[in-house]
């Protein structure tokens, strides 16, 4: 189905969000699609930059586009058969599943003891994870692909419904919602005081996020389903018009671009002054944060739709070829790569040394 291969994670949402991850959710820090609010995708721990051993496997019953996020040592991956599974970070088995009314392809977040989780039957959910009890939940008109993200305490989602939405995390109450227009399958992205998203008919939105007024729109050629990245002067994404761009994060107005041979579904992550995303023309790019320039570039056999993941100096990416790829961050070169039972669209997570991934088919891996 055309509209699950486009939606990774959550982001893709899936083959969008919210990947994840960060550290585990401690002392209220929020453990996320892309592994911060900026969505910049690189974690502070360490990851494997040799192949060692698999450490286990999970196999859910039906496909995964969602991205795994660890928390609190449990790895939490969002399936299509409704069920949103908490596994073992330790062990690999599943301790718990929480059933919605629709396709979970949203990146779930956790913070302060609730797990935040948007589905396809159009509701997003706020889940107790001692108890798994709803502590509420916020219906919207369209199902939810993209992946929420939190930030002192208000998580910002959205919806195939056009609305970017914005509540309090601990209650629910709706701060406020933004209507773009089109459908919202990119996942949020923060930084300052402004939410960064982009839409199905190619607008990439500056919104404030406390008010909810748009600051600046900037239309791209092409359908948005990347999540966007931010740093201090940009926001960076990619495009169906085989482009990813660095748009002024001050001004909406393009810095550069750059154009592949092939739709640009995949999240972007930045690192070292660079940034990294793969296009379905199945290459992994490497581009100069501030000019464009490419810095190098990696060829996989199959058409890249997984948002990319740093650590350890290491670029982590799923290729439809049916591997994760393991790349040197400074020069490209290959450190790995590890085949699995299908392809992956969704982002990879770094925990304990490990890192934490899934194939569309279902299983999730942790190898270390």
């Amino acid at each position: 189905m055309l509209k699950n291969k486009l939606t990774f994670a959550g982001m893709l949402v899936g083959l969008i969000s919210s990947s994840m991850l960060l550290t585990a959710c401690v002392n209220g820090k929020a453990t996320m699609f892309r592994a911060n609010p900026s969505h910049t995708a690189v974690y502070a721990e360490s990851g494997p930059t040799r192949l060692d051993t698999l450490d286990w496997k999970y196999s859910a019953p039906d496909k995964t586009y969602s991205s795994p996020v660890v928390a609190n040592g449990t790895v939490y991956l969002g399936s299509n058969d409704k069920n949103l599974y908490a596994i073992s970070q330790k062990t690999g088995q599943m301790k718990w599943r929480f059933k919605t009314g629709g396709n979970i392809e949203s990146t779930p977040a956790v913070a302060n003891g609730i797990i935040y989780v948007g589905s396809w039957d159009k509701t997003l959910y706020a889940i107790k994870e001692s108890t798994r009890a709803i502590v509420w939940k916020q219906k919207t008109d369209g199902p939810i692909s993209s992946s929420p993200v939190i930030s002192e305490g208000i998580i910002y989602f959205a919806s195939e419904d056009g609305n970017l939405y914005a509540a309090d995390a601990n209650s629910g109450f709706r701060k406020w919602d933004f209507n773009a227009g089109s459908p919202i399958y990119s996942s949020p992205a923060i930084h300052g005081d402004y939410v960064y998203f982009g839409t199905l008919k190619g607008d990439l939105f500056a919104v404030n996020r406390n008010t909810g007024q748009e600051f600046w729109r900037f239309k791209a050629n092409g359908k948005i389903h990347s999540s966007p990245a931010v740093d201090a002067n940009h926001v960076y994404f990619g495009s169906d018009d085989k482009r990813v761009y660095a748009i002024n994060i001050h001004t909406g107005q393009k810095s550069w671009e750059k154009k592949t041979a092939g739709p640009v579904l995949s999240s972007p992550a930045i690192y070292d002054g660079n940034v990294y995303i793969g296009s379905k023309d199945g290459y992994v790019y490497s581009y100069n944060a501030e000019d464009g320039t490419r810095e190098w570039e990696y060829r996989t056999e199959g058409s890249i739709f997984a948002p990319v993941t740093i650590a350890s100096d290491t670029v982590y990416v799923g290729s439809t070829d049916t591997h994760l790829y393991a790349l040197d961050a400074d020069n490209g070169s290959l450190r790995w790569k590890y085949k699995v039972d299908g392809s992956i669209y969704s982002a990879a997570s770094i925990s304990n040394e490990r890192v934490y991934f899934n194939s569309v088919k279902g299983s999730l891996f942790a190898v270390k």
